[in-house]
């Protein structure tokens, strides 16, 4: 197997801007709606057909040149098209063009009512379609050249956050789902958040930035605007339909392009599909009731083209730009199945005959076998750069997190990401989701790459970016806003912000070098509290995650006189267990001895309350509880205090404890080992999020407890 530092080796030289060059674009639309019905059509787990289309479906296709680089973009209303489909369509265009096949992007929209281009899950393809669409591909290639006229171009972002969410939620621990091979491994999925009572949380962050990349021709005439935003799809037309892609595309040309002279290149509006694999557009901490029936697919992409359309009347263009464009084919392993699972697929595939699978276990099954034939899969990840503008290009169906990392890291401040271009390769969740499993991890052609696949491609991507704009990706460090600076004036021995987008490593802050690590059970970058204080230029603050895992870290020769500062959010209903959850525990690793101090949430016993126990609940005293009852889904900032036996425990920025209590005598000696998001016996493990997490190796007074809490 080819390395990635070999794949990328011809790729990855160096690119010199255009001297004195003029910046053209040209523009085609061609429709691929199927001329021939009925026609197999893709996006569920079952195979279906349509006899009629209820939109329209369109390529739209944008070709630029800089008089030394000529670069295409095509984005396709399909759900997803196979890399050997749009190899062979680029390898007749090239043919046909000036544009080498490596310069060529063709993207899906991923609108799950198109015809089916690709086997996948209970659908196989449609052969009629697939060899129409190539064509048409080829066909809107051969017309954007053609097109090419004297241009200029700008980009523009809008938070659109009102119209994407995650979709995907953690299970409480006692409500773990089964997968299609009948194994308890199911801990988050889809849309697990309709009843409140079984989900903590969200898995991951969601993205809402909508960006806008767009060409007028040099006297102001619009050619195209290419959008870009993270929201899977929106589902409610029947096939075949563009979804809410095609509607934004047409409402972009027909707010953008009216009395459009027709002897000119035509007006491409398109939308393009950021990174979604956990997102869609209902937002569940929202209840229900308040929720409604929510948008309908016209008043959502309503809605968010008036976004769109107020940050496009905003731009400036230049004309003074060159193009760089790079591209990387590497190999990765399929997770192929076992010889346990291989033959219980072949036993559930010979008993179906020669008809298609009809139940989830049946569609898993086939898929095992073709995973188990096929090993591994050729991907295709590509950068390109407009001027100071990137883009870059996945095979994938990625999460909102690996955009962000990409986003935060490009080399270009202004980087839109497009997934399912070159190719069709599946979900590829970040590493730590694989543990939370759901329909996303479940080893299929739709989400069967190795686990290590998304911190390779991001990396494969990042090193397109740097070529392109031949500089290095940005280091990112989440910025320090007035309470971080307050904080790290208090001068702690070790201060967590817990802002990372991966782990195992937690990168002490305070300059003391006392990383601390997640143990596996640890998703990341969600929300943190107060970003207004926390971090500066509106950037949001982060968090991390617990859904069974822990933060450990190891602060020697802190006695006991310390104390802790940390902000918690917790996901697990209180009814659920005894205790909601363990937030801090200084202890023995898998076991409670009589030295160690935990602190947690009450859950049944002193209900949202904060618990205080030290030792074990053998040889403690007994379990003690603040006053004021804690709401779900909330942010709270905690203080534990201990001088010796006196322990006092602080909430929100009262200077009046919320506990104290003094411990008998002999409790004084001090463990080394310091957990977060679990007790260091991993009983009641916290169920939410935690955040900036600072040891001081003093006791606090109150007035510096106080002076912790951010009034601003």
């Amino acid at each position: 197997m080819k390395t990635l530092a070999a794949i990328l080796l011809l790729n990855l030289l160096p690119t010199a801007p255009a001297a004195n060059a003029e910046f053209r674009a040209g523009t085609a639309v061609v429709d691929v709606t199927p001329e021939r019905f009925p026609v197999l059509v893709s996006g569920g787990f079952f195979s279906r057909s349509a006899d009629s289309a209820q939109t329209p479906l369109k390529a739209r296709a944008i070709v630029l040149d800089d008089g030394r680089e000529r670069l295409a973009i095509v984005v396709v209303d399909n759900l997803m098209m196979p890399r050997p489909l749009l190899d062979e369509a680029k390898q007749l265009a090239a043919k046909r063009t000036r544009i080498r096949a490596d310069r060529m992007l063709v993207a899906a929209t991923h609108t799950h009512s198109a015809p089916s281009a690709m086997g996948c899950l209970g659908t196989d393809a449609d052969p009629r379609y697939v060899t129409f669409l190539r064509d048409k591909l080829v066909e809107a290639l051969v017309a954007a050249e053609a097109n090419l006229e004297p241009a200029r171009v700008g980009w523009a972002t809008a938070n659109a956050a009102e119209y994407t969410a995650v979709r995907r939620w953690i299970l409480r621990p006692d409500r773990v789902g089964k997968d299609p091979f009948g194994n308890p491994t199911v801990r988050a999925n889809m849309h697990a958040a309709r009843d409140w009572d079984d989900a903590v949380g969200p898995s991951g962050p969601e993205d809402p930035e909508l960006s806008l990349i767009s060409i007028q021709t040099r006297d102001g005439r619009p050619m195209a605007v290419l959008a870009n935003f993270s929201m899977h799809y929106f589902g409610e037309s029947q096939p075949l339909s563009a979804d809410y892609f095609g509607l934004f595309s047409e409402g972009l040309r027909n707010r953008l392009a009216k009395g459009e002279p027709a002897d000119r290149s035509p007006f491409v509006g398109i939308m393009s599909h950021g990174c979604s694999g956990d997102i869609w557009c209902r937002d569940y901490m929202i209840p229900e009731s308040e929720a409604g029936s929510g948008p309908t697919i016209e008043t959502y992409t309503r809605g968010l083209l008036e976004i769109a359309l107020s940050a496009h009347a905003a731009i400036t263009y230049r004309d003074d730009v060159d193009l760089a464009m790079s591209e990387a084919r590497m190999e990765l392993r399929y997770r192929v199945p076992d010889s346990e699972r291989l033959e219980w697929a072949r036993r559930v595939v010979d008993e179906m005959g020669e008809r298609l699978p009809s139940t989830l276990q049946e569609v898993y099954a086939r898929e095992q076998i073709l995973l188990h034939e096929r090993r591994s899969a050729e991907i295709v990840v590509q950068a390109l750069r407009i001027g100071d503008i990137a883009v870059a290009a996945v095979p994938t169906e990625t999460y909102a997190l690996t955009g962000l990392k990409l986003k935060l890291r490009s080399p270009l401040e202004r980087t839109m990401v497009i997934e399912l271009a070159n190719g069709a390769d599946g979900y590829v969740p970040p590493p730590e989701q694989h543990l939370l499993g759901g329909y996303n991890t479940w080893p299929a052609r739709s989400a069967g790459l190795e686990i290590s696949a998304e911190p390779k491609i991001v990396e494969a991507a990042l090193q397109l970016l740097e070529n392109v704009a031949g500089r290095p990706r940005n280091d990112y460090r989440q910025s320090r806003g007035p309470a971080a600076e307050d904080l790290l004036r208090a001068n702690p021995a070790a201060y967590w912000r817990l802002d990372e987008p991966t782990g195992p490593r937690a990168l002490d802050a305070s300059g003391h070098d006392r990383d601390a690590f997640y143990e596996p059970g640890v998703v990341f970058f969600l929300d943190g509290p107060r970003p207004d204080v926390f971090c500066a230029g509106g950037e949001a603050n982060r968090a991390a995650h617990f859904a069974g895992g822990r933060l450990e870290a190891r602060l020697a020769r802190l006695g006991d006189g310390y104390s802790v500062s940390l902000w918690f959010w917790n996901g697990m209903p209180l009814e659920g267990r005894e205790i909601a959850g363990w937030m801090f525990s200084r202890g023995h690793d898998r076991g409670l001895g009589p030295d160690g101090d935990h602190v947690g949430l009450g859950g049944t016993v002193h209900p949202g309350r904060i618990v205080f126990l030290h030792g074990s609940p053998e040889e403690s005293t007994r379990l003690a509880a603040g006053r004021t009852e804690i709401p779900r889904w909330t942010w709270s900032h905690v203080v534990f205090v201990r001088h010796g036996p006196d322990v006092r425990i602080y909430l929100n920025g009262n200077r009046e404890p919320e506990i104290e209590v003094r411990l008998p005598e002999g409790s004084t000696k001090a463990p080394a080992r310091w957990f977060f998001g679990g007790r260091s016996d991993n009983q009641s493990n916290w169920e939410g999020r935690l955040d900036e997490i600072a040891v001081f190796d003093r006791p606090l007074s109150p007035e510096e407890v106080v002076r912790l809490y951010p009034v601003r």
